[in-house]
């Protein structure tokens, strides 16, 4: 089926800024709480948020094959699980419907009002029930500067890395959207000489800068997915902070991996930019090497050049840009890890979310995490304001953020955004 929507020449008929991350082109998704306190899936376009609910219910979904309730749901997930035919009729028409020269909805002032919000008008929610949440370690750059501070410099990357994607399953129940507060966590800490863990709120508290991709159904119980086949089943990114404890974390890990340093929040993005709307940003992975088991081995681009930003914002203050990295760094790709994910049988249904792992490049300035930026707090980061950080202080905004650009057309993600709060007391 013809992507229509991604024409590079196309316009619409909305204002829209020049630089924004979602132009015609882009087309995300998403659920908002509109100005009338109802829940909507809709779209964006510019600063203008669409009802979908509104347009399908206004008839301008006629022809393709859509239940009636499909957009007035509080989650993505019977629309996701509906399938690719489905999310390109449904992207195709929309950008039919607001492009520029078509009268339909542009010339109905009465319709313009029941569909059309401006950003501020509506409030963002969680985009999908995650039913399961994977979270990988697939940056070679991260995995192998994670090894150097933790174990030999020489050996930093166990034999098993360079032959799987390794992940772990996560906690869906503390995925939030971006603008969400976080609670700084407390948990156990490595004991001191007298033996006896320390307790308390974590003191090295970090970003994790990460993609996460989006499932629809893909495979019964006992039956896997190929590396050829996997696009099929991801409808879309958003950009993922997976908050972490280190300390906590530090203590915990071994000998069963991540637990309360991580599963307090992770948070992400809250439009959920399609596959098919970065079709043109595709690139090259790393090379792979030893080569990869049958069945892990991809013969087309399968990575996405995805400009990744994280800043820190303190309170009554400006922020700083302390990275830029790259979603195309990742060693091991999206179609990879699916391919790894159902290999034994493993089932993946509609709005599962599955993390890339922290996304580090080959300087310095393109870390993914502050462990890595301040190499474990020996190098604290200085801010605008004056201020250094080894880790995130409590009040400390992380901004994050993503987008393609190539020959004058950009697709972004927006922002992903959390505040960090102080600790609740046990007191």
């Amino acid at each position: 089926m013809p992507l229509t929507a991604n024409n590079p020449n196309r316009k619409t008929w909305l204002d829209t800024p020049s630089n924004t991350d979602f132009p015609i082109q882009n087309i995300p998704f998403g659920v908002f709480l509109t100005r009338d306190d109802i829940i909507t899936i809709g779209t964006r376009i510019g600063d203008f948020a669409i009802d979908l609910g509104a347009l399908h219910q206004l008839g301008y979904f006629n022809g393709i094959d859509l239940t009636d309730d499909i957009f007035l749901q509080d989650t993505l997930n019977d629309f996701i699980s509906d399938g690719k035919k489905t999310w390109r009729l449904v992207r195709n028409r929309i950008s039919d419907i607001f492009l520029e020269g078509n009268p339909e909805l542009r010339d109905n002032a009465e319709h313009r009002k029941q569909v059309l919000f401006t950003i501020h008008e509506i409030e963002m929610q969680l985009p999908v029930q995650v039913g399961d949440y994977t979270d990988f370690y697939a940056s070679k750059e991260h995995a192998t500067n994670v090894g150097s501070l933790f174990r030999d410099p020489e050996n930093a990357l166990l034999p098993n890395w360079l032959r799987i994607p390794i992940g772990y399953h996560g906690r869906s129940s503390s995925i939030i959207p971006s603008g969400t507060p976080i609670r700084r966590p407390v948990g156990q800490t490595k004991p001191g000489d007298d033996g006896v863990p320390g307790f308390g709120p974590s003191k090295l508290l970090d970003f994790e800068l990460e993609m996460a991709f989006i499932t629809t159904d893909t495979n019964d119980l006992g039956k896997r997915v190929s590396v050829e086949e996997a696009e099929d089943y991801i409808f879309g990114l958003v950009q993922f902070n997976d908050w972490s404890a280190r300390d906590i974390q530090a203590w915990e890990y071994v000998p069963l991996g991540p637990f309360l340093g991580k599963n307090f929040a992770s948070t992400i993005s809250p439009w959920i930019v399609t596959l098919d709307a970065l079709e043109h940003f595709r690139a090259e992975g790393p090379k792979q090497d030893p080569e990869p088991l049958p069945y892990l081995q991809q013969s087309e681009k399968k990575n996405f050049d995805i400009k990744l930003q994280v800043a820190i914002k303190p309170e009554n203050s400006e922020e700083t840009v302390i990275a830029n990295s790259n979603f195309k760094y990742m060693y091991w790709s999206m179609s990879q890890q699916l391919a790894h994910h159902t290999v034994n049988g493993c089932n993946v249904v509609s709005g599962d979310m599955m993390g890339s792992g922290t996304i580090s490049g080959p300087t310095k300035a393109e870390y993914g995490s502050m462990l890595e930026l301040t190499w474990r707090g020996q190098n604290p980061v200085k801010l605008n304001d004056g201020t250094e950080r080894k880790f995130i202080n409590d009040n400390d905004t992380v901004v994050m953020r993503a987008h393609c650009e190539k020959n004058g057309l950009r697709i972004g993600f927006g922002e992903c955004s959390g505040k960090v709060l102080p600790a609740v007391s046990f007191e």
